[in-house]
């Protein structure tokens, strides 16, 4: 939510730019938290799962329900203003990023498990499911504390809003690039997880399935459509910032509503791209499970035919050898 950073022009909550976030707000909300319920009630295709997928998919939706959740006070907040006192401001605005880097995180833990598994073939199981979703909230709580500290209650005419108020320019160029840089790194992640899966799957006839080839574009796509508008926003609010370009930095403080509105979508689109469609990855994972088998199989067979070979040839150079000293006695 990059408008809680907004230093430009004082606005009247009433205005474009407000209404289509709340509207873009609102059917998030409806959508995501459906979706997301729907993810922690019925767990689809949970059979199929390793311990750890179903770790991080409950890890997922909790973390996408809980910035969901949040969305109604945020709507009337720009509709109506801030109400509220100080610390829910701060609170607040601290659960929405903790909860948005946590799910960036477990997207990024699910496309590095799925390459692992998939690309690499190995296995996952030794990995501490507490120790890793540990270390993924830390992470996701310790990025989230600009938040806190940023965040504050500043008057705008007749309407008090929640908002963050920055010490300095240089605070809030670090605030913008630790997003980007973060958001920059998650995508690479993923990408670069899901298009090296990609080619395993073309590559193998064993493997080819376009449902998945489908699943695996959805997936990059989405999070770069959704994400990309977001970070670009920051990039060129930093770059206003550092060289006093009122002009563009108002362009910023126009856009920031809504390109943050658009990143929510992503946690609505999650249970169809992670959830309700593992089956497909869970197939693909299950193969490679089949063929590393098959293959260490192959290999003890193989194993197997060279010692009884072996033994073959050293017991038949011990009889040459045998009979090659028995006609030297006899002569």
């Amino acid at each position: 939510l990059n408008h809680l950073k907004e230093r430009g022009p004082e606005r009247h909550p009433w205005n474009t730019s407000n209404l289509v976030t709340a509207v873009v707000l609102s059917i998030c909300f409806f959508l995501g938290v459906s979706g997301n319920i729907a993810v922690l009630i019925l767990k689809p295709n949970w059979q199929n799962m390793s311990s750890l997928s179903q770790s991080l998919m409950l890890n997922l939706a909790i973390s996408d329900l809980l910035s969901l959740l949040t969305l109604p006070l945020w709507i009337y907040a720009f509709l109506f203003g801030w109400k509220f006192d100080l610390v829910p401001c701060k609170l607040l605005a601290y659960v929405v990023y903790c909860s948005i880097y946590a799910s960036l995180l477990t997207v990024s833990g699910l496309s590095i498990q799925r390459y692992l598994v998939v690309v690499r073939q190995r296995r996952c199981h030794q990995v501490k499911r507490r120790a890793l979703l540990f270390t993924l909230w830390l992470v996701a709580s310790i990025l989230a504390i600009p938040a806190l500290v940023v965040q504050n209650l500043q008057t705008d005419q007749q309407w008090i809003i929640c908002k963050g108020q920055y010490s300095s320019d240089a605070q809030w160029v670090a605030v913008l690039l630790t997003e980007t840089v973060f958001g920059f790194i998650c995508f690479i992640l993923v990408a670069f997880s899901y298009v090296c899966l990609q080619k395993r799957v073309n590559q193998s006839a064993f493997f080819n399935n376009p449902q998945t080839t489908r699943l695996l574009t959805s997936i990059i796509v989405s999070f770069f459509v959704l994400w990309a508008p977001y970070h670009t926003t920051n990039v060129l609010g930093v770059a206003a910032i550092c060289l006093k370009n009122d002009n563009l930095l108002n362009f910023c403080d126009e856009t920031w509503n809504v390109c943050g509105a658009v990143t929510f979508i992503n946690s609505c689109l999650n249970p169809l791209l992670y959830a309700f469609t593992s089956c497909k990855m869970c197939s693909v994972c299950r193969k490679t499970e089949e063929l590393q088998q098959r293959f260490r199989n192959s290999q003890t067979e193989i194993s197997k035919s060279v010692f009884v070979l072996s033994f073959m040839c050293n017991l038949v150079s011990l009889l040459v050898t045998y009979l090659i000293i028995l006609k030297t006695c006899a002569n």
